[in-house]
């Protein structure tokens, strides 16, 4: 019998009286997620927010195959659900059904639910590809794409005056690559600036993970989450991931500038669809 690669842990959904209640060790254990990048490793956290699954593959030998985990139900990862990886790491390839993608930093992957026998690998194992692996429920199989981080829809936003200026790609949008539930996209601080999403908002229809990176070591994020008159903080180190269920906010200033994943699964995927939160309401 073939040794296991993958490891994986599940997270219930917590309402927002008992998210206020929670000390940091609580909600540490309830929306931090952390350890996603273990060599020769698939890490793996199932949500019941919207049944997400966030997870990290390093391969640095063989292939690393992407295997199925009890909570999904199914025989198969991707038989009732669709996946995408995003590569934060050295260059590397993902095989699936058959075909094979080259994946360089920064490049993302959609695979259609359906999809069969995928795996990871490295093309250098000295430095290995890291895939942030993020998969929801799926009705309709849609064909797999890969986007280059140079055909992401890409958007300028803020200044340094408020010290937000930023660059938005959008990997997943209406106009674009087709999904069932997955919306996800990256954002780039610009030197100097260290704040996103603020003004804040919150979207009710739809959970959001977050995950930081390019991050120096010493470096770290404040993550602010909690209903808006009712936060709540979480100290974020480099390829740390949180997840915010729909009632929350979600922002964040660093002691530096970094990158951040995001990546919403719910019932639709218009990433306009938000309720805004203004700062006088903030508590």
């Amino acid at each position: 019998m073939n040794q296991s690669h993958t490891d994986y842990t599940s997270r219930f959904a917590i309402d927002p009286v008992a998210a206020a209640a929670m000390g940091t060790d609580e909600l540490r254990h309830n929306f931090h997620i952390d350890g996603l990048f273990q060599p020769g490793r698939i890490s793996l956290t199932y949500t019941h927010y919207d049944r997400m699954i966030v997870g990290g593959a390093v391969p640095t030998g063989a292939l690393l195959p992407l295997e199925t985990i009890k909570p999904t139900g199914t025989k198969g990862f991707l038989d009732r659900r669709e996946l995408i990886a995003v590569n934060i790491g050295g260059a590397g390839i993902i095989t699936a059904g058959g075909q094979s993608y080259e994946l360089q930093a920064r490049d993302m992957l959609y695979l259609g639910m359906g999809t069969t026998d995928v795996s990871f690998a490295s093309m250098d194992k000295a430095a290995p590809a890291k895939f942030y692996l993020l998969s929801a429920p799926a009705h309709q199989a849609w064909p797999s794409r890969l986007i280059r981080i140079g055909d992401a829809k890409r958007l300028d936003l803020g200044s340094k005056d408020t010290c937000n200026e930023r660059s938005i790609f959008q990997f997943i949008h209406a106009e674009g690559v087709k999904t069932c539930q997955l919306v996800v996209g990256m954002t780039q601080l610009a030197p100097g600036s260290v704040w996103n999403t603020m003004p804040c908002h919150v979207h009710d229809r739809r959970m959001e993970a977050y995950l930081y990176f390019d991050l120096a070591e010493t470096a770290r994020v404040f993550h602010f989450m909690g209903e808006p008159d009712e936060t709540r903080h979480l100290v974020m180190g480099n390829e740390e991931a949180v997840l915010s269920p729909g009632w929350s906010i979600h922002s964040g200033v660093g002691t530096s500038n970094y990158a951040f994943i995001w990546a919403m699964a719910g019932d639709n995927v218009d990433y306009t669809d938000v309720d805004p939160v203004t700062l006088d309401d903030l508590r």
